[in-house]
């Protein structure tokens, strides 16, 4: 029970406070004339004016509250180094004990795990949310326990109360860690790009001679062993060995003593890219599909366009002097002896024999496309004359051999059944609605793989690898019709730019291939294939364990499966002969970016608060009392604030001037001053 004196003014306080003034120049007034009752007056006032103001006696029914301590255990995977999370389990219980034997006191115990994703520590998200379920008025104090490497101190809410820091760890700590500075996600194939790396260590490292071992792999391959420097920021130039996605390994073996080797590697993962596209465009006599081509090759910005155009064959004899003639020799002996190896397309759109170009170059041409290079036949009624380039060195790299027919009738181009599947045709919208094509050339396959097919499904659209090379052939020489609209038109940009991009070895159009696409922690394992079914794949953690998925068609030549990798790292998938490899989640998360314990980063908070930090190496502190806004730490000791809260049960008010009383002291007071001055 508790008993205060509280008021309840009748009317406002600046109207008591005006009567009041009145009440005084009244009294003053009766004083100066020397009326004998003004000390009668002046208490008769102050009586009216304390009724007024509603006196009244509170007593109160209180029942106190208990002291609230919250104690964050910082739980996270940095915590889990070494012997911390022993350390803290042994303060944590000891601290539970010693608050529990204190009286009127609570404790409330909070764990910290690591954040989604790869968030880190969010110890103060978690001191947020503890106190947004507390009331302030009971909070006497925050102890944390944690190394101290807290990823969140932006969001440290406001603290009612001492806040302490009990670091876990060891002054004997110490890490080495591998950091990559730069690593851009694109790089140019053949072109060195400089990743910038540095070793370092920190804590209390052991004298060494200054290098550390740092091992390079490429895809999972062999890894490269070198000696580098401790300390110091490394320039190394890497040259990716093919398109597509290179999934580059670098490591540092663990060193003897160091707490952790969990950021001793990283994971680069960069798309090779092609820096210029070198197409050579030989076009023979001028139709309006060469237009079409040629609008097509300039239309991408990557693609460097030789375009080879015979407008005056030699046959042509018309009497035009030679010197004034406004065309210039085309250097064929430089374009296809000395420098055919430069370019990574050759087209030849309805070219035909015609004594420009010898038989010792179409035959380099072959042997180009043997070694690794591209041609493709876009052929048209030349293609089946006496003239045809299949008459030459070049048929022993093409897929199919003229009949000498010409089909001149109208048909819709259609994707056959292995076209459905191949990436190339695969998804081609529309084809129901596509436009007619007017001619066609007879051809008869000899190898590759017919795609599309045209009258009679006869072949139109053949591909074929030969050696390290590819050609594709197009039986037909109106593919731009479609691009003008006729009979609806069609998909005639996206066919032409695959079917380039396919014989230039793009990787996303691959026919048979195995790859993964990483989100977070999970991947989905892609296979592509011609084939009916798949086999299952084998995906060998980083660890070394293996597993065996069973993969499911999505659609006509595509199987997927999802998976969950446990731990983060390079992960090897294998299926068929086919091989690939992926990276999960950062090399070094977070957590590992840097694990010696330290108190940088929470002190200044701490001290604001008046609060320690101690080392639990060194002992556990003790706990005492201390009063608001006094230092709340010292040796050997933390402080907590007792807050002295309470709960009102019940309130009782009685008033200490009723009306009664207030009438009966201002009338005696009255007449009292009105006898003494009738007196005198």
């Amino acid at each position: 029970m508790t008993g205060t004196l509280v008021f309840d003014p009748s009317i406002p306080w600046v109207a008591i406070a005006v009567l009041g003034a009145l009440a005084l120049a009244g009294v003053a007034l009766a004083g100066w004339r020397g009326l004998a009752g003004w000390g009668y007056r002046a208490l008769a006032a102050l009586v009216l004016l304390g009724a007024l103001a509603g006196p009244v006696y509170q007593v109160e029914d209180r029942a106190p509250l208990t002291d609230i301590v919250i104690m964050i255990e910082d739980r996270s995977a940095s915590q889990m180094l070494s012997d911390r999370a022993k350390q803290m389990d042994e303060a944590a219980d000891a601290l539970a004990a010693d608050i529990a034997a204190r009286p009127n006191t609570e404790l409330r115990r909070v764990t910290v795990r690591d954040g989604e994703g790869d968030a880190g520590t969010e110890l103060m998200t978690a001191l947020s949310s503890v106190l947004a379920e507390e009331p302030s008025a009971r909070v006497a104090g925050i102890i944390t326990l944690s190394d101290g490497r807290v990823h969140d101190m932006e969001r440290m809410p406001d603290i009612p109360a001492p806040m302490h820091m009990l670091m876990t760890g060891r002054d004997t700590d110490w890490d080495r860690r591998l950091i990559v500075r730069n690593a851009p996600a694109f790089a140019i194939i053949g072109e060195p790009v400089t990743l910038t790396l540095r070793i370092e260590d920190s804590g209390a490292a052991p004298v060494n001679d200054g290098t550390a071992t740092l091992d390079i792999s490429v895809d999972g391959g062999e890894a490269q062993s070198f000696a580098v420097p401790v300390g110091q920021d490394i320039e190394l130039p890497v040259t990716l060995p093919h398109g597509g996605r290179n999934v580059i390994e670098f490591a540092v073996p663990e060193a003897e003593g160091e707490i952790t080797e969990r950021n001793n590697t990283a994971l680069i993962q960069m798309n090779g890219v092609r820096d210029r596209l070198r197409v050579l465009l030989v076009s023979g006599e001028p139709h309006p599909g060469g237009r079409t081509w040629r609008n097509l090759l300039k239309s991408d910005s990557s693609v460097d366009l030789v375009h080879f155009t015979i407008l005056r064959p030699p046959e042509k004899q018309d009497g035009v002097p030679v010197g004034e003639l406004s065309l210039i020799a085309f250097p064929t002996r430089e374009l296809f002896l000395e420098k055919i190896d430069d370019f990574d397309l050759i087209i030849f759109d309805r070219y035909k024999r015609r004594g420009i170009l010898p038989a010792i170059y179409l035959d380099n041409v072959a042997n180009y496309v043997s070694e690794g290079g591209a041609v493709l036949v876009a052929a048209g009624p030349d293609f089946a004359g006496a003239d045809s380039i299949y008459r030459s060195p070049l048929a022993r790299v093409l897929p199919a051999e003229p009949s000498a027919r010409v089909i001149e009738e109208k048909f819709r181009p259609e994707i056959t059944d292995i076209g459905a599947r191949h990436p190339v045709t695969a998804d081609l919208q529309g084809e129901e609605t596509w436009g007619s094509w007017l001619r066609q050339i007879d051809v008869d396959p000899q190898a590759g793989r017919v795609l599309m097919s045209g009258v009679d499904e006869r072949p139109l659209l053949i591909l074929d690898r030969v050696g390290e090379g590819r050609v594709a052939m197009l039986a037909s020489d109106h593919a731009w019709l479609w691009s003008r609209g006729y009979d609806g038109g069609g998909p005639q940009l996206e066919l032409l730019r695959r079917l380039a991009h396919w014989m230039m070895k793009e990787p996303e159009l691959e026919e048979e291939a195995l790859w993964a696409e990483a989100t977070g922690q999970s991947m989905r394992i892609i296979r592509r294939t011609l084939s009916e079914e798949v086999g299952a794949v084998t995906v060998t953690g980083p660890d070394g364990s293996s597993v065996e998925l069973r993969l499911e068609e999505v659609s006509a030549g595509r199987f997927e499966a999802l998976y969950d990798g446990p731990e983060i790292g390079l992960y090897h998938l294998a299926e068929g002969g086919h091989e690939a490899v992926i990276g999960l989640g950062p090399a070094a998360p977070r957590e590992f970016e840097e694990t010696i314990a330290t108190a940088d980063i929470m002190e200044p908070a701490v001290a604001r608060l008046r609060g320690g930090v101690f080392r639990l190496e060194d002992g556990l502190p003790g706990i005492r009392n201390v009063r608001e806004g006094r230092p709340a730490a010292g040796r050997g000791w933390i402080g907590l604030t007792p807050r002295g809260a309470y709960e009102t049960r019940d309130v009782t008010q009685s008033p200490l001037l009723p009306a009664w009383l207030v009438l009966l002291l201002a009338s005696a007071l009255i007449v009292g001053g009105w006898l003494r001055e009738g007196r005198r």
